[in-house]
């Protein structure tokens, strides 16, 4: 005798009594109704879940898109189809889709196809079991914006003025970016700062990598955590940037304009919502073609109605309704849009980001051998220039960055060529009464009063790499920066085939030390920097003027993340 619980003949039935047989039923039991309404529905064998992962911004409407679906009674081949909407974000579900093997979604709606290329050049290399994505049309779109409280924006020219994109990345003001790892808008603003200010080859400038640097230094895991301080009534509160449905949307929440946007004329990138097929071998029978009928249903007039009210854009840009700054905080005017990144700049943007964003370990090592007093095109000592440069790159890293600081020229600390300045540390760790980092910039500054002596490269480089490789931190990038304006002089010091055979020998990759050399002007030992560097899978430069030190110490950064396989 089959349970209570089961159909009798092992197959799932909707069951519709006659009217009058229910009411009496439900009046003998006393209970008042209303309306009922008499219905009849399919037989199924069973239930056909379909997962549908979307990102939380469009949570409501989807979920309202499958009810629509599902008062349908879907079936696909005697199967009751069953949506399963599940929200998270793009960025989580581009990370781990590659290689997602329980309970992976069917479909999937991140807020831009940025994410979708990502993964389907993550997949690509994982042969058949990897899953197949098609990506199709968008839903709904919203520009990327500006957004900030009033006080802030205003005081950058909003909004007789539209705040630009030189603005975000300039050191003047105070802005903060959402992790581009972890979020839309994070990769969206580095798509746009690297639209501004990165090489056409798609190689990132020494602008681009100072700004990231800068903006980088205080990024949120999240936009909300953004939001959250302008709501809470912080008028200081950094700028940032976000969607327009995202300030449309707070400050609904607030039931006040505590959130501003502004639209920069150089144009912005958009967020997109494709519907994402997503396609694996051994997936239940039937998923494509639920799949393709609850596509229908985000594709309906009704859908494309609770987008706008959400306070989406259609997928071609246009605003369902003239919203104003003054009401909404954003406002419905045709935006520039650009193009949205081919899926190797996404795979470049995320490199460079990650390269400026790991911890670093740094033994910065200066010469101060009197040559370095000689004056470069602009007037400026060569000591003065390599001082300067050092403390501009020291002004962009975070406090979590250990650095430490070495001078040398011969005889300097007999029987050593070098003198510490400032042993290797955590930047805002205390040190002597003070921060690491006003240290550094105490040492930096003392720098020319040391000049005077030869230059005793060979001696100083091979004891720098070891240092390094003996306090080695594998939580942390650990590298050299050595730069120096001649060649080795010091007659008592090993000679560079030595040095170099040393340096290979003792190379460890379990512990890479790369050595960042850098030449300043014309008389420096290109020849040798070079091989020093090649030997511990490192790089040179030759910097000719001040101007150029600044790049190379930044290109250096960006270095980092690959070094010694670049």
């Amino acid at each position: 005798m089959p349970s209570r619980n089961q159909a009798p003949t092992g197959r799932l039935r909707r069951i519709a009594l006659p009217v009058g047989a229910l009411l009496g039923v439900v009046a003998a039991a006393g209970v008042a109704v209303v309306a009922i309404r008499a219905t009849s529905g399919p037989d199924c064998r069973g239930t056909l879940p379909l997962k549908v992962a979307v990102v939380p911004a469009v949570e409501e409407v989807v979920r309202g898109a499958a009810d629509d679906y599902q008062a349908t009674q879907p079936v696909v081949d005697g199967k009751c189809v069953q949506v399963e909407i599940e929200a998270r974000a793009a960025a989580d579900v581009s990370q781990e889709l590659p290689t997602a093997q329980i309970n992976p979604p069917a479909l999937w709606i991140p807020d831009s196809s940025m994410w979708a290329a990502e993964t389907q050049r993550q997949s690509g290399d994982l042969g058949a079991e990897a899953p197949r994505l098609d990506v199709g049309a968008p839903l709904a779109s919203s520009p990327l914006v500006i957004a900030g409280s009033e006080h802030a924006l205003g005081a950058l020219g909003w909004p007789i003025t539209p705040v630009n994109w030189a603005r975000v990345v300039d050191p003047k003001v105070s802005v903060t970016l959402s992790d581009p790892t972890t979020s839309t808008e994070g990769l969206a603003t580095l798509a746009v700062i690297r639209a501004q200010l990165g090489n056409p080859d798609g190689t990132p400038r020494p602008e681009l990598i100072g700004a990231l640097l800068r903006v980088g230094r205080d990024a949120l895991p999240s936009v909300r955590d953004a939001f959250g301080k302008v709501v809470q009534g912080n008028e200081d509160a950094p700028v940032f940037t976000a969607s327009e449905q995202a300030v449309l949307n707070a400050n609904r929440t607030a039931g006040s304009r505590r959130v501003v946007a502004s639209y920069p004329k150089e144009g912005t990138v958009s967020f997109d919502f494709p519907v994402v097929r997503v396609g694996r071998s051994g997936e239940p029978a039937g998923t494509a073609q639920a799949a393709e009928g609850f596509e229908e249903a985000l594709r309906a007039d009704r859908t494309a109605q609770r987008f706008a009210e959400a306070g989406f854009r259609t997928p071609d840009g246009r605003a369902p309704r003239p919203w104003t700054p003054e009401e909404d905080g954003v406002r419905g005017d045709d935006v520039v849009t650009m193009p949205t990144p081919s899926p190797d700049e996404v795979s470049e943007l995320l490199r460079t980001w990650g390269a400026v964003s790991l911890d670093t370990r740094l033994l910065a090592v200066l010469d101060v051998s009197g040559s370095m007093v000689e004056k470069m095109g602009d007037g400026q000592t060569r000591v003065d220039a390599a001082k300067e440069a050092a403390l501009t790159a020291l002004g962009m890293l975070p406090d979590t960055s250990e650095i430490g600081l070495w001078a040398f020229s011969t005889d300097k600390k007999p029987p050593n060529d070098w003198i510490e300045l400032v042993p290797i540390g955590p930047l805002g760790e205390p040190l002597g009464g003070a921060p690491r980092r006003v240290q550094l910039q105490k040492g930096a500054n003392n720098l020319p009063a040391l000049v005077g002596g030869g230059t005793s490269l060979n001696e100083t480089a091979l004891a720098a790499f070891r240092h390094v490789q003996r306090t080695y931190d594998p939580s942390k990038i650990n590298s050299v920066t050595l730069i120096t304006d001649g060649s080795n002089d010091d007659i008592s010091s090993i000679d560079l085939p030595t040095l170099l055979a040393t340096l290979r020998e003792e190379a460890d990759p379990a512990r890479p030390v790369p050595m960042m050399m850098v030449g300043l002007g014309g008389d420096a030992d290109m020849a040798a920097l070079k091989q020093i560097a090649e030997a511990t899978g490192g790089k040179a430069y030759q910097a000719m003027e001040p101007d150029d030190i600044r790049g190379v110490l930044l290109d250096a950064i960006s270095q980092r993340r690959c070094r010694p396989n670049c």
